[in-house]
């Protein structure tokens, strides 16, 4: 597995996973196709700035292009306090293969190495057992059950934190 910067050409990895219901399930919904040029650019800009870490993963051995995921860094403000977030999704036909777990793994030890992210966030849905587990076997802390707004919409999630 390898890690590489969101690009331009994303977009469609983007609709496979963020305009599909099952894969929207924990995340409140799918968004709406039309809007996912406009969150690649965004991403691609936010990351070429090196504000956010957007990276894609690519499994080994796959053909070019290909794409099994998404894993991504960023600073926001959660309670008026800034705070490092870390998410990902991975496509069904590549889940299972701990494909997220070693891409948030080797997230977190870049996120560590540079210094600057601090403690990192993550809020998986709360039925969603695959993501808390990549969490527990991480070294999350669980500090217990919490709403968050993703893409403007209220989701039920566990508040998990580590130091990277």
């Amino acid at each position: 597995m390898r890690l590489r910067d969101v690009g331009p050409g994303d977009v469609a990895a983007y609709v496979r996973m963020r305009c599909d219901p099952a894969m929207m399930a924990e995340l409140g919904g799918p968004q709406p196709v039309a809007r996912m040029a406009e969150k690649v650019r965004l991403d691609v800009e936010r990351t070429a700035a090196d504000d956010w870490w957007v990276r894609m993963i690519v499994p080994d051995g796959a053909a070019p292009g290909t794409v099994a995921g998404t894993v991504t860094l960023w600073p926001h403000e959660l309670d008026g306090a800034p705070i490092s977030e870390i998410g990902w999704m991975v496509l069904p036909e590549f889940q299972g293969r701990g494909l997220a777990k070693r891409a948030v793994r080797a997230v977190l030890e870049a996120a560590g190495a540079d210094g600057r992210w601090g403690r990192v966030h993550a809020f998986p849905g709360a039925s969603n057992g695959a993501s808390n587990g990549i969490c527990r076997a991480l070294g999350f802390e669980l500090l217990g059950e919490r709403e968050v707004e993703f893409a403007g919409r209220a989701l039920r999630t566990w508040h998990w934190v580590v130091e990277p």
